[in-house]
């Protein structure tokens, strides 16, 4: 039995659908980290295992409990899942041991001072033992942040719940934050992770989830998603690849446009004046060679150029796709100024016509 199972879970945000039928399961001592953009529904997918957002369909069970089921003893199911916010939540009206110690002599009626001895364990292995009796506005954030993970520790779930737990922080609290989870990773506590931190998410996560369209896009060991991703959105989301895209209708197009959209996407991120020039440069030289060949009589044109840029590893890329005849003007006996332009300025270039389109990649 899996500790966690998910099926069929959608939540929307009136017209806006944000998952869309996803499907997990989680098995003891798996530690998964959960990736993708701004806005992916990680978070509500994670708020949404212990239903602090109602799912609108779908079934979620906890350690074989449905917490989604009609009736369901929702807070007795949430004490197998500890969450940790992004805000920490901390209780300022009482002091760090009055937080570690409320839930389990409330719920699990401990003894206060079995309840003080444990938190001040937990204390201690998170170096705050000196911080028992402070009040939490006193604290660092990444001290927060700490006791906000031994009070889930206080109550042992079967499983963590950690939605960006660094997020609220400055980024010289995150380390002490992110080594308090690793501590926890090497005890095989099973864990669901929301995180930005890739390295991070490499470094303790045996699976990886990067989340896309509504659900799991795609998923993985850490070496299979950070180093070898195999579908669109997750390789761009990897490799930071920004995009600049141009549809062309007409022969008679206006090249300043096009030419100046180039100028204003190099300069947002940060290429250098050559870099822009080439780009500009050998897009307007196959757009030209290509018009001339493939649509010498027509006037209106489908051609599509997708230049993507990767702060990764700063390589440039050009994608041209253009209806027509077929041409390819590196396959031609007597090359002209613009093929030996684009052969001068480029590494690689791969050429196939497929479904009446040519296809152009083109790497700087």
């Amino acid at each position: 039995m899996s500790l966690i199972e998910v099926k069929g879970l959608r939540k929307s945000f009136g017209s806006l659908e944000v998952l869309k039928g996803v499907d997990l399961n989680v098995e003891q001592g798996e530690r998964i980290a959960i990736i993708g953009g701004s806005g992916c529904g990680k978070s509500v997918f994670l708020r949404s295992l212990v239903r602090l957002e109602q799912p609108d369909a779908g079934q979620i069970f906890i350690d074989g409990q449905e917490i989604t089921a009609k009736g369901a003893d929702v807070d007795k199911i949430r004490r197998s899942a500890g969450m940790v916010f992004q805000k920490f939540h901390l209780f300022s009206e009482m002091d760090v041991m009055d937080n570690l110690c409320l839930a389990p002599t409330r719920l699990k009626s401990m003894p206060r001072e079995e309840a003080e001895a444990k938190a001040m364990d937990l204390l201690a292995q998170v170096g705050l033992a000196n911080r028992a009796h402070a009040w939490p506005t006193v604290l660092s954030g990444g001290q927060q942040q700490r006791i906000a993970i031994c009070r889930c520790l206080m109550m042992e779930p079967k499983v963590l719940l950690f939605d960006e737990p660094t997020s609220a922080l400055d980024p010289t609290m995150v380390g002490e934050v992110l080594a308090v989870i690793r501590m926890l990773a090497k005890r095989d506590l099973s864990m669901l992770i929301v995180t930005h931190e890739m390295n991070f998410a490499r470094e303790v996560a045996n699976r990886v989830l990067f989340f896309a369209d509504g659900g799991i896009y795609e998923q993985g060991t850490p070496d299979q998603i950070f180093d070898h991703p195999q579908k669109e959105k997750t390789i761009a989301f990897i490799n930071k690849i920004k995009f600049f895209s141009f549809e062309i209708t007409e022969k008679q197009f206006d090249l300043m446009v096009l030419q100046g959209g180039i100028q204003t996407f190099g300069e947002k991120y940060g290429l250098t004046t050559k870099e822009i020039y080439r780009l500009q440069i050998c897009c307007e030289e196959l757009i030209y060679e290509m018009l001339e060949h493939s649509y010498p009589n027509e006037a209106h044109v489908e051609l599509s150029l997708n230049i993507s840029y990767s702060e990764t590893d700063g390589s440039r890329r050009i994608e041209f796709t253009c209806g027509g005849a077929a041409y390819n003007p590196f396959a031609q006996d007597d090359e002209g100024l613009s093929v030996t332009i684009l052969k001068n300025m480029s590494k690689e270039i791969n050429y196939d016509y497929i479904n009446g389109q040519n296809l152009f990649k083109i790497t700087l």
